[in-house]
């Protein structure tokens, strides 16, 4: 019979054999990331949007599906704008990370992941699986940072007219902005859903007014793209939205589950 000495060695280096090849897995292949439990682990809809760096008010839109592969590319990579002064970190799903941080009125659109809201826009009805609010003149997102309507989107008919005072934000535009067309498509992107004072607010998906053009914090796209998005995005697939610059994006795409660069390439 052996000596049980040597069977505590033998089963010992076993033990210590199998933990390194453990750690080699987790260093390696991201298997530590890939457990972590993110609240949108649910998501199987992901509309992608990254930019330069935190100072960039353009960058690319992709789309990607969950399979039993992981993340696939569902259309063709698209330009977008944001916010005139690029991007700072937002409240989302996401926790919170070092950097610039989304303020009221600084023209940065909200970086970080977050559920898709509701669609909106000047037509009755759209094509969209989304739950969908018509807009009418009576319509405003509050932007006013003191008001009990912070950072919801209100009819003046329900809540009366001296509660919209201050907006800056009509939600139809094409009536109250020159005939604007910027909010004749487009959905919300729940940034600051708790409406914390000055965290920002009216946070959307809309038409560009041209070409290139930023925004004042939202991502903003040519028509044809933002009615494929509408008519692609589907409530139960627990949509998600991430902006993100391209280095952050890097540094966090194994931990956060997001599409490596195999899928992005497609």
């Amino acid at each position: 019979m052996s000596n049980p000495a040597n069977i505590r060695r033998v089963v010992l280096r076993l033990l210590i054999a199998q933990l390194a090849m453990m750690l080699s897995a987790v260093s390696g292949d991201g298997i530590a990331a890939q457990a972590i439990d993110v609240p949108w682990k649910g998501a199987r809809q992901l509309v992608l949007v990254t930019t330069a760096d935190w100072d960039a008010d353009h960058g690319v839109m992709r789309t990607f599906v969950r399979t039993k592969r992981g993340w696939q590319a569902a259309a063709a990579a698209v330009p977008v704008t944001i916010g005139r002064s690029g991007s700072a970190w937002g409240a989302g799903l996401h926790p919170d990370r070092p950097g610039p941080v989304k303020r009221e009125g600084d023209g940065r659109s909200p970086a970080g992941v977050f559920r898709i809201g509701e669609a909106f826009g000047y037509a009755d009805s759209a094509r969209t699986a989304l739950p969908y609010a018509p807009m009418h003149a009576s319509h405003y997102c509050m932007d006013v940072t003191a008001s009990p309507l912070y950072n919801r989107i209100v009819d003046a008919r329900e809540v009366g007219e001296a509660a919209i005072a201050g907006s800056t934000e009509p939600m139809r535009r094409d009536l109250h902005v020159d005939g604007d067309q910027l909010y004749k498509h487009g959905f919300v992107i729940e940034h600051n859903a708790d409406a914390r004072a000055g965290a920002g607010s009216c946070i959307f998906a809309h038409l560009w007014r041209t070409a290139g053009a930023p925004t004042v914090g939202c991502t903003a796209m040519a028509e044809p793209a933002m009615l494929d998005l509408l008519a692609w995005l589907r409530p139960e697939e627990h949509p998600i939205f991430v902006l993100l610059p391209e280095r952050e994006y890097t540094r966090l795409q194994a931990e956060w589950q997001l599409p490596d660069s195999a899928a992005r390439s497609r």
